[in-house]
């Protein structure tokens, strides 16, 4: 191989390289704090909401009324295990942290927020862990359903095992 065609390679490699890597880099962004189970604040003021899950509500409001009547329990157990939830996801994501947000059909819920998948830097999903642990249960909302399989059986998993909430 000449020295010229090494060198084509050698500098078609690096301009792949750094295109990867600026590809990945647009969608990661440093959470600010963990909101509740299923909502991260990030350092750019974005809320993003987790696609495809629910945690239960850690506050009362109106959507906890809405998990009273779906889960058969009081308002108090409710916001229990929404801080549970809430807590398992602090021990996954910490302030300052990088993650990395895939978005599926629709970028925004009709309150603003970002819906997104995110992936912590282990490479994780953190949507997935989180109901694979059992601290959230499933919100199908097409047409954001990419992912709708892997949530089901991690989600059955966790009930069929006792995790998280389940116990």
């Amino acid at each position: 191989m000449s020295r010229k065609s090494t060198r084509i390679i050698f500098y078609s490699i690096l301009t792949v390289l750094f295109l990867y890597g600026l590809l990945n880099a647009q969608n990661a962004i440093r959470v600010k704090r963990v909101v509740d189970g299923d909502t991260l604040l990030l350092t750019n003021g974005e809320r993003v909401r987790l696609i495809g899950i629910d945690a239960p509500e850690s506050k009362p409001n109106s959507r906890g009324e809405k998990q009273i009547e779906r889960e058969g329990k009081d308002l108090k157990t409710i916001i229990s295990m929404g801080k549970r939830a809430t807590k398992f996801v602090e021990g996954l994501v910490k302030p300052g942290e990088q993650v990395r947000i895939e978005f599926d059909v629709e970028k925004r819920d009709r309150y603003g927020r970002l819906l997104g998948y995110v992936y912590l830097s282990d490479g994780r999903m953190l949507n997935e862990e989180i109901v694979r642990e059992g601290y959230a249960s499933l919100l199908t909302q097409p047409p954001n359903v990419k992912y709708q399989k892997k949530f089901i059986k991690a989600y059955g998993e966790a009930r069929e095992n006792k995790k998280g909430l389940w116990k």
